[in-house]
């Protein structure tokens, strides 16, 4: 059993740089020990239903990268399995980078962050989206927030192929107005 993300993204170029800067023999020994961390399991569930907001990135056919910031409701970023998740997507400024891109490569990755406990879950998988008219009534009603007052036009699925938690080390502490509050 080997670490899958780590299988994923130490290609022949990243491992030459951790040979380069010392930090093969510690990476080596997280993706031969480490792992599979190819199914999101109750930690992730639990951590994931608490976000308000993640980081998807998606490559266009140039090969430029492109981050684009998600939020809403906390939880609104779900889990449908162990190798699924979902979520609306409303309207936003129209440019529709992230939906245009996954037509070419379907490749996306997500980064979640839990600013005052500085955690973060690095997801990669393959994405598609459906238009909310074409999603069935039960998909529709597990992503929809009704208390949340914007249209739903898409629903975005997420198959998740690996994922993996980082250090905090330098992971700035923040906090919402809400978390703010309840602090002081």
């Amino acid at each position: 059993m080997t670490h899958r993300f780590a299988d994923m993204t130490f290609t022949g170029s990243v491992k030459a740089a951790q040979e380069h800067y010392g930090s093969r023999p510690h990476s080596e020994r997280l993706q031969t020990m480490a792992g599979p961390n190819d199914q999101l399991g109750l930690r992730e569930s639990m951590f994931i239903s608490l976000r308000d907001t993640f980081y998807l990135a998606t490559v266009n056919e140039s090969g430029w990268p492109y981050v684009q910031h998600r939020g809403g409701p906390a939880g609104f970023l779900k889990v449908l399995g162990p190798n699924k998740l979902a979520y609306a997507d409303f309207r936003g400024n129209l440019q529709l980078i992230s939906t245009g891109n996954i037509s070419n490569n379907d490749r996306c990755s997500l980064i979640l962050m839990d600013y005052p406990k500085r955690k973060r879950l690095k997801i990669l998988g393959h994405m598609r989206i459906e238009d909310a008219a074409e999603v069935k009534p039960e998909v529709y009603a597990t992503v929809d927030l009704p208390e949340y007052k914007a249209n739903i036009e898409r629903v975005v699925f997420i198959d998740v192929v690996a994922f993996d938690w980082n250090c905090p080390q330098h992971i700035t502490q923040r906090y919402t107005e809400a978390e703010f509050r309840a602090r002081t």
